[in-house]
C-alpha cells in the first residue's frame, strides 16, 4: 500500500521522460556482464583517456590544494587568471583574439556547455541543426529545452561534412542552433578553413547560432594541424566554440571546459550557470590554468602516441581484411561492418565471441548505421589483440 501510495506522489516532470535514452549505459552494461563472468574484455567502445594527467599539472594541484583562499566559495564565474590562460592558448595555437572577460565561459567540463547552450537559446517549437552521426548530448540539450532536431546527414561522399544546401528553406528558417564537432567524434573526420566559412556564410544568412565542439581540436594526424572555427572571420559574431582540457592534457575527471567567442552567448551561459553551480574549485582552476599556458610538450607526445595507435591498429585490420579510412583527427576510428550485420548485431557478436567492445554506429543517429566507432584508447599490443580476435571470427 505504501509503495502503491509513493508510486503516485511522486512523478516526473514530462521533460524527465522527454530525455533521449542513455546508449552508453546500455553499452557498458553488456560489457560489464562479460567482465563479471571473467572474461578477458577488450573495451574500445568508450571515448575515456588510458593516459594519466601529466605529473606537473598534478602537482600544481597538490600544492593549490592546501591554499586556504580556494577554500571559499569562488567567483560565480570563475577566476580570471584561468579565463586569461584560455585566452593565451588560443592566441598561440590559433591566432585567435579572446577577451578573456567577456568571451570565456568556464564550464564543468565540455559536455555540460554542450547541453547548457539549447536551455540558453532554444523555445520550445524551435528547431536545432543536429549532425548524424554525432555526439548523443547534443540531443539531451535539445530535449530540454523542448525543441525539436533536424538531422544534418553525415556521409563519407562528402567528407562526413554537413551539406548546407540540402537542408529545406523551412527548416532553415525555424533553426536558432546548430551543432558541428570537428575532429569528429564518432567518424574522425576533419573540417578545414573553407568548410568553417560556409559555415559563417549560413548562420548569418539565416540567423543561427553556431556551437562548434572543439574537444578533439589538439588531436589531429598526418602532420594536419585540426583548424578552429574561431579562425574564420565573422565566427564571433555567430557562436562560440567549445574546449575542454579532458582530451588534450588527459583532464577528463577533472571537468574543466570551456565556451568561448560570442559574449552574448557567453553572458547567457554564464548566467544559466549562476543558477546551477558556483564555479570550479579554486585549486582545479590553477592547474588548469598551468596545462594551458605551461610546456606543452606533453600534447605533442599525447598527439604521437595516438597517431602510433592508429598506424599499429590499421596495419592490424589489413591483415584481416577489414578495410576502412584512417581518421584525420580524434582518438576515434570509423569501420564499416561487414555485410549482413547491423551496427548492433555485429557489436554484440564481437563481445560475445571475440570478448571485444565496439560502440554500434546506430546509437550516434539512423546515419551511423552501418558502421562501428572503435577508440584508440588502449595500447598498441592490446589493440592488435582485439582485432587478430575479431579476425578468427572470418567475418571479413
Amino acid at each position: 500500500m505504501e509503495t502503491q501510495k509513493g508510486q503516485r506522489l511522486i512523478q516526473p516532470a514530462d521533460r524527465m521522460n522527454g530525455l533521449p535514452t542513455q546508449f552508453f549505459a546500455k553499452l557498458v552494461a553488456k560489457a560489464n556482464a562479460q567482465t563479471a563472468k571473467g572474461r578477458d574484455v577488450i573495451n574500445l567502445g568508450q571515448g575515456n583517456p588510458d593516459q594519466p594527467t601529466p605529473p606537473h599539472i598534478v602537482a600544481k594541484l597538490q600544492e593549490a590544494a592546501a591554499n586556504p583562499l580556494y577554500h571559499k566559495y569562488p567567483p560565480f564565474s570563475g577566476y580570471p587568471f584561468l579565463k586569461e590562460a584560455v585566452a593565451k592558448r588560443y592566441k598561440e595555437d590559433y591566432n585567435v583574439d579572446i577577451d578573456p572577460s567577456s568571451e570565456v565561459a568556464i564550464l564543468f567540463g565540455g559536455k555540460t556547455g554542450l547541453v547548457e547552450i539549447s536551455q540558453c537559446l532554444l523555445n520550445p517549437g524551435d528547431v536545432c541543426l543536429v549532425p548524424d552521426p554525432g555526439y548523443p548530448d547534443y540531443w539531451s540539450g535539445v530535449a530540454l529545452a523542448g525543441a525539436e532536431m533536424s538531422f544534418m546527414p553525415l556521409t563519407e561522399t562528402n567528407r562526413y561534412l554537413p551539406d548546407y544546401d540540402a537542408i529545406s528553406p523551412e527548416i532553415a528558417m525555424r533553426a536558432k542552433l546548430m551543432f558541428m564537432n570537428y575532429p569528429n567524434n564518432p567518424t574522425g573526420a576533419v573540417a578545414d578553413a573553407q568548410f568553417y566559412a560556409k559555415t559563417v556564410n549560413y548562420a548569418m544568412k539565416h540567423s543561427i547560432a553556431v556551437a562548434s565542439d572543439f574537444a578533439y581540436g589538439a588531436i589531429g594526424f598526418d602532420g594536419n594541424k585540426p583548424v578552429s572555427f574561431l579562425q574564420t572571420p565573422g565566427a564571433k559574431e555567430v557562436g562560440v566554440e567549445f574546449y575542454t582540457l579532458s582530451k588534450t592534457y588527459n583532464m577528463a575527471g577533472w571537468r574543466v571546459g570551456f565556451a568561448i567567442g560570442n559574449a552574448q552567448i557567453v553572458k547567457l551561459i554564464n548566467l544559466i550557470q549562476d543558477h546551477y553551480y558556483c564555479s570550479l574549485f579554486g585549486g582545479i582552476q590553477e592547474a588548469a590554468a598551468l596545462a594551458l599556458t605551461g610546456p606543452q610538450q606533453c600534447v605533442a607526445d599525447l598527439k604521437a602516441v595516438y597517431e602510433s595507435r592508429r598506424e599499429a591498429l590499421f596495419g592490424a585490420l589489413d591483415k584481416i581484411g577489414w578495410k576502412a579510412s584512417r581518421p584525420g583527427g580524434s582518438f576515434f576510428c570509423w569501420l564499416p561492418v561487414p555485410p549482413g550485420y547491423t551496427s548492433e548485431t555485429f557489436a554484440d557478436i564481437l563481445l560475445q565471441e571475440a570478448d571485444v567492445v565496439v560502440a554500434p554506429g546506430v546509437g550516434f543517429g539512423m546515419h551511423g548505421e552501418g558502421f562501428v566507432r572503435l577508440g584508440l584508447l588502449t595500447g598498441e599490443a592490446r589493440l592488435q589483440e582485439a582485432v587478430q580476435r575479431i579476425g578468427k571470427l572470418n567475418l571479413f
